[in-house]
């Protein structure tokens, strides 16, 4: 809990991603979230990385240690066989109880707008998974406007816009809110006068805070305490909407 505030980080990684040589483990990310008052994370593999189930297998260890701690989500390559793809999206939800999907069209390139996408936002709906799409670099397939039309395809499903398009592509992310009810927005790497325009245009019950990586945790939650919101607007943004996304 920080300043009376209890808070949800909606994006971090754990484990080993091969592109950037990063690792994460849960004792660095529980030191880094008590040192910032964070309640609760969402762990999502790096996009990148050797052995997506052993990535998965290693956060479901996570959530048994610290279940009061920690949610799930998977992320793996999408061009997989489907009976892959489908057979470890239903492992993660149905044995391990994660909450979401990721797509990380930087290094997953699938066409959101495209019909051959469907497969990824279906299997999400059928274990009642948001999917956390990253979106801002790695355009064009992240850009957030091509999301609004995967949104309108499947109605009932969450798609959080992650890092809300970056500085970049943050209006767009705004529009694609405005016009997808089902459309959410995290809103980690934005400024905070980004954030405050974001806030200005989309109701706090569909917005939702995240850090990306441990070194920007105090910075990125730490904005939402410098803008100028009310309680109620906070307690959405912090803690209200991920819990109610994520079905907590």
């Amino acid at each position: 809990m920080r300043d009376g505030y209890r808070v949800f980080d909606t994006h971090t990684h754990l484990g080993a991603a091969r592109h950037s040589g990063r690792t994460a483990t849960a004792g660095e990310l529980l030191r880094h979230m008590d040192r910032s008052g964070v309640d609760r994370s969402l762990l999502i593999p790096f996009p990148v990385v050797d052995d997506y189930r052993q990535q998965h297998n290693l956060i479901a260890a996570a959530i048994r240690a610290h279940p009061d701690r920690f949610t799930g989500a998977a992320c793996l390559n999408p061009f997989v066989s489907p009976d892959e793809f489908q057979g470890e999206v239903r492992r993660c939800a149905e044995e391990f109880g994660f909450r979401a999907l990721k797509l990380q069209p930087q290094y997953q390139p699938l066409n959101p707008v495209s019909r051959r996408s469907d497969f990824f936002f279906e299997t999400a709906a059928r274990y009642s998974l948001a999917v956390v799409a990253h979106t801002g670099s790695g355009a064009p397939f992240a850009l957030p406007s091509l999301f609004i039309s995967a949104a309108r395809r499947f109605p009932e499903l969450p798609i959080i816009l992650g890092h809300a398009g970056g500085s970049v592509y943050y209006l767009e992310a705004i529009v694609a809110a405005q016009v997808c009810p089902n459309i959410f927005i995290e809103l980690s790497s934005l400024m905070p006068h980004h954030c405050a325009e974001v806030i200005a245009h989309v109701e706090p019950l569909r917005l939702m805070a995240g850090s990306d990586l441990p070194e920007s945790l105090e910075a990125e939650i730490g904005k939402l305490f410098t803008l100028d919101l009310t309680p109620e607007t906070r307690r959405a943004i912090l803690w209200e909407t991920p819990l109610r996304v994520f079905g907590l």
